[in-house]
């Protein structure tokens, strides 16, 4: 395996970071510290031994992570970010959710890694900084492997549709774009992709919401949780509803593998920093969804689910600024600040 070396090369060495290399460094580092009090809990409730190995694996890489971001940054002479420590997370509090529970959510912080990968990968241009992107693109792959060779194996998710291959190019005719009034087109194979991709990231958020409310502490926070479950549920809805007209199978909710538990594992700011970012990421999906829908009511409905969506994580930000919680990346210099001192 080829050793990953961080911190200035001597190709760059007076290459400062840029903007996107150091919020990208930040960004990585903030979700894995989180990931890591969630994966160190699930740890200590796991009965299947295979799915404690795939658990075991994903948080030595978030740990690793961490360790490779610190040493960049502190070789900058940056503050490494507060992030979460272990006064977020009680390791002694009783079991949330199910082993089958933690496969799903391996699947979904494996394509949130993924999301932040394929923004920043084509913005590196120092030489260490690249090494450790592609580092943890090949490592969250190989870890993506793994989870879906075990989701096979145990047969326990519903694939994308199969559709019929087309045998001759088409060509769109004026009523293409149609999806309110006459006869609506079926939907083509990259509007299902999305329709199916929106549908698997909220059926492992609802889950996982569903159990952040059930242990939350403050009322607040449980009103703004539960504000976050119904807008996740009623997507869900829309979504199955338009592979079903079309007679195509959707995921199935996963909503049964949280416990009865009302204790706690973790702090609200880390559930509240988790589900603003786990938002955060559908704002990025509708983006490329609506990107490749052509069917005006698809595009209706992402747009929906986008304002619904902005106006949940404005309400969990502003309890989060209430308490303290927000820790906001690096930012570029206050002219008129500076100008006026």
């Amino acid at each position: 395996m080829r050793t990953i070396k961080v911190g200035s090369t001597k190709s760059n060495l007076n290459e400062k970071l840029t903007s996107a290399e150091i919020g990208k460094l930040w960004a990585i580092y903030m979700g894995n510290s989180m990931c890591s009090c969630i994966l160190k809990y699930f740890l200590k409730h796991t009965e299947d031994l295979e799915i404690k190995e795939l658990l075991k694996d994903a948080l030595k890489l978030t740990e690793d992570f961490q360790n490779k971001i610190k040493v960049i940054f502190s070789g900058e002479g940056f503050s490494i970010p507060i992030a979460f420590t272990e006064k977020d997370v009680n390791l002694e509090a009783p079991r949330l959710f199910e082993d089958e529970f933690y496969m799903y959510y391996l699947k979904y912080t494996i394509k949130a890694g993924f999301s932040i990968y394929n923004v920043g990968i084509p913005l590196m241009y120092r030489d260490d900084i690249r090494d450790f992107f592609d580092y943890c693109m090949r490592s969250t792959l190989n870890l993506e492997k793994k989870v879906k060779d075990f989701f096979i194996s145990k047969n326990l998710i519903i694939k994308p549709p199969v559709i019929p291959g087309s045998h001759t190019p088409t060509i769109a005719d004026k009523d293409y774009l149609k999806g309110f009034l006459g006869e609506v087109r079926p939907l083509n194979a990259l509007e299902i992709t999305h329709l199916y991709d929106n549908l698997e990231n909220n059926i492992t958020s609802k889950a996982l919401i569903i159990g952040f409310r059930q242990v939350a502490k403050s009322e607040k926070t449980r009103e703004v949780l539960l504000k976050g479950e119904m807008l996740t549920n009623k997507a869900i809805e829309r979504y199955t509803e338009k592979l079903n007209h079309d007679k195509l199978p959707a995921p199935t909710l996963i909503d049964h593998l949280v416990t009865t538990s009302t204790f706690s594992p973790f702090s609200d700011k880390l559930m509240l920093f988790h589900k603003v970012d786990m938002f955060s990421m559908k704002v990025r999906a509708f983006g490329n969804s609506a990107a490749v829908s052509g069917r005006h009511d698809l595009l209706l409905l992402y747009g929906k689910s986008l304002t619904n969506i902005s106006r949940f994580v404005q309400d969990a930000t502003n309890i989060m600024i209430e308490n303290g919680w927000l820790e906001i990346p690096p930012q570029s210099i206050n002219r008129e600040n500076s100008a006026s001192k």
